[in-house]
């Protein structure tokens, strides 16, 4: 069917367009934010400690609550999110705000229920978690190489097409040696520092990302009006160029609602209840990204205060993010509002919508010389912080889950070492990444976030709550409730690609199983179906012994009697196997005659160049401290202690319930 021709309607009324540029004020401001960063980054990468595995992807777990809490807020909410949740808003109104408001429930359950488990385990990896809980390395391999696939498709490209969206708008630099940079610098104190250069330099950047959020939201909102004036000023902001006999230009009727039509809603309240619930269960509890800054804690109330602290700022994405995307459209309607290709492809180079611009759209538009530089490092911040995040849990994904699978022996130098050069690998697909992204310009950001993880990430929730609070799910029926829910998750994905969505105007050709079931619902019933399936085979199929899963679920996690694990077990095996077929005899004379060339040649000083390289990555030249089995037991118990003072434990409880006080609140009073 051909669209309908557009015809103008009367103008919204929208201020007078002036030609913004950016001053020298501006790039000196951005500037010294760009120095301030790599200053804080050296600095923490001085003092951290990154010549172990533990210290370099565990920020050697001395971290306390606030860092903690300000760096699972910044690794979350990147430009991706800003220009996501600005532009969906800008589009639909305040519904999309429930993401992040829902968000709190699932930060507490990680604090509360997922961490306790995690330390008591003693892993660093989530993959690592589910080897040790079920014994098996299939699904350790699957889960790393889907979490990777996701990171690529959900977090790495879409951060960097929204932030080389936000400076392509706003500044007018080549997108490429834009990105380029941002990434160089991203990468240099990712890989020199570890996580601890990133949890500091998250924290700085959560400030900054708060305080520039803050400051135009309220000159945007003195601007319509306050929150009345948004309501008059967003409802008649209508683009003065429109598709006849259509409604799509107008704004929603229940913009102002978060509860919405159960099947007629752009965002079903059950959707974004139940649904959402499971996306974001994935998001904060399973997720590597955000799951490693909580074990990074010194202990667990410091994990519990810190998912508490993002809780909070979390709660302030609706008025500092979302809200200032509705007032951009009030006041930008012909280019955030726009509805006719011709137009749209002119204002921002996509078809179907501009409202992806919303959020760089009122920056340029309001804010004064000097902030204005302060909002774009904002948005700097907000890509660097996240960029760093995933470069940093990728590569210990990669190094722990992967490598150590292929080099059954690898010294934590090289885990080090390797860990290191995978993020440039991921910096290089990055880059590589950029003109596809460019190609596939969809109209709602968040809206292609939130489905690829519905389509993909339901299974991980379901395995993660059924692993942690059911001991009859083994490893048969772990791996065939993934595959199983990972083909249903990848045709539902085809078919959305395959089935594009109508333009305005258009008739809509798509199968009921697309149009009519939202992706909100999808992610649900794929997570009860996985669950099933899971429960099912593991049914069918032998259980593990009792014996084998003390502090591994949330029923056994206080178990600390002397057990036999599933890795355990079968290490012990190969090793047996080894030793009858005489493997470990061929290995032991190399392996003495590279130990005795090290001690031959350990006291020659290595060359400054190398001394560099050392420093670089966190290497020391002095042999690794080796430890007696009653020390070993006591590291051991100490990093696997969740133990908690009255205290502590008693503030972090109070401060939880006050923390969902507000939110129920927040939730009545917008619903």
């Amino acid at each position: 069917m051909s669209q309908p021709t557009p015809v103008t309607a009367k103008p919204a009324g929208q201020p007078e367009e002036k030609n913004v540029t950016f001053e020298v004020v501006d790039i000196i401001v951005v500037v010294v934010y760009f120095v301030f960063v790599l200053a804080v980054g050296i600095w923490s990468s001085i003092r951290a400690s990154r010549g172990t595995v533990g210290g370099y992807f565990l920020a050697g777990r001395s971290m306390t609550w606030w860092p903690i809490g300000a760096s699972l807020m910044s690794s979350n909410v990147g430009s991706g999110l800003f220009i996501g949740l600005a532009g969906t808003g800008a589009a639909g109104g305040i519904a999309v705000g429930g993401f992040e408001w829902n968000s709190v429930w699932a930060l507490l359950a990680l604090g509360w229920i997922f961490v306790p488990v995690y330390i008591a385990a003693g892993v660093i990896t989530m993959p690592e978690y589910l080897k040790k809980r079920f014994g098996g390395q299939r699904i350790q391999i699957y889960m790393s190489i889907l979490s990777l696939i996701l990171y690529i498709f959900t977090k790495i490209s879409t951060d960097i097409f929204s932030g080389a969206l936000f400076i392509q708008v706003s500044l007018g630099w080549n997108l490429y040696l834009s990105t380029v940079i941002l990434l160089a610098v991203t990468a240099v104190y990712t890989i020199a520092g570890g996580l601890t250069a990133v949890m500091y330099t998250d924290v700085l950047q959560t400030v900054i990302m708060i305080l520039g959020a803050s400051v135009l939201s309220f000159i945007g909102f003195e601007k319509v009006g306050w929150l009345e004036g948004l309501k008059e000023k967003y409802n008649n902001a209508i683009p003065s160029v429109i598709v006849p006999n259509t409604t799509c230009h107008l704004p929603r009727a229940d913009a102002f609602h978060m509860f919405r039509n159960p099947v007629t809603g752009d965002l079903p309240w059950p959707g974004l209840i139940f649904g959402l619930s499971v996306l974001a269960t994935w998001c904060w509890c399973t997720d590597q990204v955000i799951v490693q800054r909580s074990l990074s804690a010194k202990n667990l109330s410091h994990a519990k205060g810190g998912s508490v602290l993002a809780g909070y700022l979390k709660m302030l994405s609706m008025f500092c993010i979302v809200m200032p995307g509705m007032i951009s459209r009030a006041l930008y309607a012909d280019e955030v509002g726009c509805v006719d290709p011709k137009i749209c492809k002119k204002v921002c180079g996509a078809e179907v919508g501009c409202s992806n611009i919303a959020y760089p759209k009122l920056v340029m538009g309001l804010m004064p010389v000097g902030l204005r530089g302060l909002m774009i490092a904002v948005m700097m911040a907000a890509l660097m912080s996240s960029l760093t995040s995933i470069f940093n849990s990728s590569s210990t994904l990669f190094a722990i889950d992967i490598w150590q699978r292929i080099r059954k022996k690898a010294t934590e130098q090289e885990l080090m070492i390797v860990g290191r050069v995978f993020v440039l690998i991921l910096v290089v697909i990055s880059i590589f990444w950029i003109p596809i992204i460019q190609t596939s310009n969809s109209g709602q950001l968040f809206d292609y976030i939130q489905a690829i993880t519905s389509y993909l990430a339901p299974p991980i929730t379901s395995l993660f709550i059924l692993a942690i609070f059911c001991k009859r799910i083994n490893e048969t029926g772990a791996f065939w409730g993934l595959v199983f829910g990972l083909a249903v998750g990848a045709i539902r994905m085809i078919m959305e690609f395959f089935y594009r969505a109508p333009a305005c105007g258009e008739e809509d050709p798509r199968p009921s199983v697309i149009k009519d079931v939202h992706y909100l619902y999808f992610a649900l019933i794929l997570c009860v179906l996985t669950g099933i399936i899971i429960t099912l085979v593991s049914l069918c199929t032998p259980p593990i012994p009792e014996e084998k899963l003390a502090s591994l679920t949330w029923w056994t996690r206080h178990r600390k009697t002397p057990m036999t694990d599933l890795v355990s077990y079968k290490r012990e095996t190969e090793e047996a196997d080894n030793l009858s077929t005489g493997k470990n005899n061929v290995d032991a004379p190399m392996e003495e005659e590279i130990d005795s060339g090290s001690e031959e040649h350990g006291a020659v000083s290595p060359p400054c160049w190398k001394k560099v390289y050392f420093w670089f990555c966190g290497i020391s030249s002095s042999p690794e401290p080796t430890l007696s089995t009653e020390d070993k037991a006591a590291l051991e118990r100490k990093l696997t202690n969740i133990t908690e003072k009255p205290l502590a434990k008693m503030l972090c409880n109070i401060n939880a319930i006050l923390l969902l006080a507000v939110n129920i609140f927040l939730w009545g009073y917008f619903g």
